[in-house]
This record gives structure tokens, C-alpha cells and sequence, in this order.
């Protein structure tokens, strides 16, 4: 007796064990590429967009009607509405009821606000990754709106019904969200910028020959006339002046950069309790890691909810890119297909 309550209790202890295990394996589902929401075609009405700065072409798929309508609008949300709320009203007649209205179109400049303005309006609205739609793989395809606008569709379908591999759907950010990542990724371009004022005034001096002079200077813009070259003359007029054009344009971007920088700090100083501001706090600390560094990867990367570790590296592009055909294995190293800032 003693033995088989021994056992039973064994017995207890491995399946609370192999159901623990079973819960910390399980991966949340990835939204991104599969809808977690069941899919009624029968009272879904489904609608694509292309969106250019001219022009949207709307593409519709309506319950109970056969036909496959496409509309070509003016870029207003009111029209787009408009037509959305007729294309139900026409599945209302053909006895469809339709309880959902899924739309999506590629990202692009009026992405993210339009899905917003969607949503508000009970749209279900969502934005796909632009690089993640399957296109043909021929050498001159044909590619018109018409055509994209299919292809969206095929690839949208595929996501409605929970199919993995047909598109990656993006997280729609707020607007407060949107506008936090503009301070450091303004000073990013800036200081490309600055970069490249620099490297272009170097160029100019050395083709004349001129190296032990920085053109970084305070004072440069007044010391160009004392500036000789190789041949102990002075530099031509046009490339002075041009010079000195780099200079001012030099001087407006670092007044720029110093103001971006002072306003996150008195950003930090002013809201210190804010979710990112005390992710940059926590960052800071670690050696090594600056002040842009933190700044960066709280509102680029830590701001996201990533599924796992695997989300993390697809997000940096630090994934593999296998080559596998036939017999042949080889690795073509990482992808780098992530954001570049992180």
C-alpha cells in the first residue's frame, strides 16, 4: 500500500511538472503574421487600398455579391468611408449581414493615421509590412495598381483566415508614440548631415592641395583668405565662397543638434515618472551606453512588445539567411533586414 501511494503521488507530481513545462513552452501567438480574431467571410466585408499622393485605389470583396468591385478616390478618408458604408449597405441587400469591416493597405507616408482614423470609426483597420507580400519572381512582371491591389488582397485573406507565411501585419502606434521617436531620429539625420558638410569642404580643399586646414573651426570662415595652396596661391573666389556657404550651413545644423539635445533634457527634467524616461534612467547606468544610445532603444526597440527573443533579433536583423538547395548548405551570414538604428 505504502508503494502505490508512493507511486500515485509520483504520478501527481510528473503531470503538475510535464503541465508546468508545457505552459513556459508554449509562444504567445504572433499577431503579426496570423489574425488571432475568427474569420466569418459570410459577414466580413473586405477591402484593400493602394495609396498614392494622387490618387487611392480601393479594391472590395462583398458577401453575397459576385462581383469584385474597384474604385479609384480622391486621398480623403470621408470618401473612403463613404464607400466602405455602401459596399455593406449593398451586402445588407444581398441578405449579408455584416458585422465586420477589415481593411488594409501597405505602409507607406498615410499609414499609420489613416488605420488610426479607421478605428475611431469602428474600421478594422490594418497596415502590412510592404516587404512581406509575395510578388512574382519574374524578370520583367507586370506591375500596375490593379495588380498590387490583388496581390493585397490574396495576401490579406490569407492573414483573415489565420494562415502563417502570407503577410506581416504592423503594430499601429499612437500618435504620442510617433511623435516621441522624432527628437533622436531629427538629430540622426542632422548629424548625417554634418558628416557630410564636413567631408564635402575636405574635398574641396584638397583638391587644391590643401590638408592642414579644418575647416570645423570657429574662426575658419574668416581665415579662408589667408589659405594657400601647394603653389603658394590663394584659393579661386568660387570655391571661397562655397566654403563659406558649407560653413553657415555647418554652423545652423550644430545649433540644431545643441537644441534637440537641450529639449530632451528638459523633457527628462519635466516628466521624469514617463515609462521611456526611466527606461533611458535604467540605461544609462550600464557602461559604455551614452545618452543617444538610451534614448534610441527605449523609444525604438523596449517601447515594442516583441513575442520572444527571436522577435528581438528579427527586429535588429541579426537573423541568419540560410541557402538551402538540393545538397548544397551554406549561410550567407546575417540578414540586416531589421532597423538599422538598433
Amino acid at each position: 500500500m505504502l508503494w502505490g501511494k508512493r507511486r500515485d503521488s509520483c504520478k501527481i507530481v510528473a503531470s503538475i511538472n510535464l503541465q508546468l513545462t508545457e505552459l513556459l513552452m508554449q509562444k504567445p501567438h504572433d499577431n503579426s503574421k496570423a489574425s488571432p480574431a475568427a474569420f466569418m467571410q459570410d459577414n466580413t466585408l473586405i477591402a484593400v487600398i493602394e495609396l498614392s499622393l494622387s490618387n487611392w485605389l480601393v479594391a472590395g470583396l462583398i458577401p453575397g455579391v459576385s462581383r469584385e468591385p474597384l474604385k479609384k478616390l480622391e486621398p480623403n478618408p470621408e470618401d473612403l468611408l463613404k464607400l466602405l458604408h455602401g459596399w455593406r449597405d449593398e451586402a445588407i441587400k444581398a441578405g449579408r449581414p455584416i458585422t465586420r469591416i477589415a481593411v488594409a493597405y501597405e505602409t507607406g507616408r498615410d499609414s499609420f493615421w489613416l488605420a488610426r482614423w479607421l478605428r475611431e470609426r469602428g474600421i478594422d483597420a490594418h497596415v502590412i509590412h510592404a516587404t512581406s507580400v509575395t510578388v512574382s519572381r519574374e524578370h520583367r512582371r507586370a506591375k500596375t495598381d490593379r495588380l498590387d491591389t490583388a496581390m493585397l488582397k490574396r495576401g490579406f485573406l490569407g492573414w483573415l483566415r489565420g494562415e502563417r507565411g502570407h503577410c506581416t501585419v504592423a503594430i499601429v502606434p499612437t500618435m504620442e508614440e510617433e511623435d516621441a521617436k522624432r527628437p533622436h531620429r531629427e538629430r540622426e539625420g542632422l548629424v548625417h548631415e554634418q558628416t557630410r558638410a564636413v567631408n564635402r569642404m575636405k574635398s574641396a580643399l584638397i583638391q587644391f592641395g590643401v590638408r592642414n586646414f579644418n575647416p570645423k573651426l570657429r574662426k575658419a570662415s574668416v581665415k579662408l583668405e589667408t589659405v594657400r595652396t601647394p603653389e603658394g596661391k590663394s584659393l579661386p573666389p568660387n570655391t571661397i565662397a562655397a566654403l563659406r556657404r558649407d560653413m553657415e550651413r555647418l554652423k545652423i545644423i550644430k545649433e540644431q543638434i545643441k537644441a534637440i539635445e537641450q529639449a530632451r533634457l528638459q523633457q527628462f527634467e519635466q516628466k521624469p515618472e514617463a515609462l521611456a524616461n526611466r527606461m533611458v534612467y535604467l540605461l544609462v547606468r550600464i557602461y559604455g551606453l551614452g545618452l543617444e544610445t538610451a534614448d534610441l532603444l527605449a523609444h525604438e526597440l523596449l517601447s515594442r512588445t516583441l513575442r520572444d527573443r527571436k522577435a528581438v533579433a528579427r527586429y535588429a536583423g541579426l537573423t541568419g539567411s540560410p541557402d538551402e538547395s538540393g545538397s548544397k548548405r551554406r549561410e550567407k551570414g546575417l540578414s540586416r533586414s531589421g532597423n538599422a538604428g538598433t
